[in-house]
């Protein structure tokens, strides 16, 4: 079975990681692969506008598969140069693939969150947490480092001493911490989170899905670019919204005091 189940619900797609009796480990062998599969198929969809992300059983996800690094099989077997590889094509591709989602996404961290786990929900735009939740980057206690990009994104989204004291003391905070840290938007009841987070996706499918798409690209953009690069794409990416039937709408629903209701025309 998949380690990713895609379900989808109008215009939200639903993933769920479903390895519940292993907490949702991650790196055996396809593990990549096919949550690059499942994320290429969101992209291609016109007809999904934002997805939802979260573990099945009691965890997010604990991480990497900690038994298969004892054994050394999957991404963590054979030589350095394998276990390089075993990274580039099994660990990254899962990253990659959810960092470079065209549509908005939202972790719903319904349980612990911890290693690579934490960093995949990381790679969300949004992140909500039960008040159950645990996260942490606990690399080091297992005598090794961030290698599936973390080091670059976790100062980005919480600062460079948060992330180094997450990081270098291996601490797991909980689910208010990192609220107030601003891992996450909110802290949320557990019972409440799938429903939470899918009335959040469900809001942020209403939004013109041209424009939508555009708009997270130009805040990925803007993590690492010039102010002057985003304003040139900013200016491209606007004449072309600008020549939509979806910006037409909105600005007549502004003017006839409705609802607009978009197609992705």
């Amino acid at each position: 079975m998949s380690i990713l189940l895609l379900e989808k619900r109008g215009p939200v797609a639903l993933l769920t990681l479903n390895r519940p009796d292993m907490m949702n480990a991650l790196g055996q062998e396809g593990d990549g692969p096919a949550v690059a599969a499942v994320c290429a198929e969101i992209t291609a969809d016109p007809s999904i506008r934002c997805a939802v992300l979260t573990g099945a059983g009691r965890a997010f996800s604990a991480g990497g598969d900690v038994k298969a690094m004892k054994e050394k099989t999957g991404a963590f077997g054979g030589s350095p140069a394998d276990i390089r590889e075993g990274y580039r094509r099994n660990i990254h591709m899962i990253v990659r693939a959810l960092y470079n989602l065209e549509v908005p996404l939202v972790s719903a961290i319904n349980g612990p969150a911890i290693g690579l786990g934490c960093d995949v929900a990381c790679m969300a735009d949004i992140r909500i947490a039960a008040d159950t939740a645990k996260m942490g980057v606990t690399f080091l206690k297992l005598g090794l480092i961030p290698g599936d990009g973390g080091a670059w994104l976790l100062p980005r989204l919480i600062g460079a001493s948060r992330a180094a004291e997450l990081l270098f003391t291996g601490d797991v905070i909980d689910a208010k911490t990192a609220a107030e840290w601003g891992l996450v938007s909110r802290v949320v009841p557990a019972d409440k989170l799938m429903d939470e987070a899918m009335a959040l996706a469900n809001r942020i499918a209403q939004q013109p899905p041209q424009a939508l798409r555009l708009a997270k690209t130009l805040m990925r953009h803007g993590t690492t670019s010039s102010y002057d690069t985003i304003m040139e794409m900013s200016a491209a990416a606007q004449a072309l919204m600008h020549e939509t039937n979806d910006h037409v709408e909105g600005v007549n629903a502004i003017l006839e005091k409705r609802a607009p209701v978009f197609n992705g025309n």
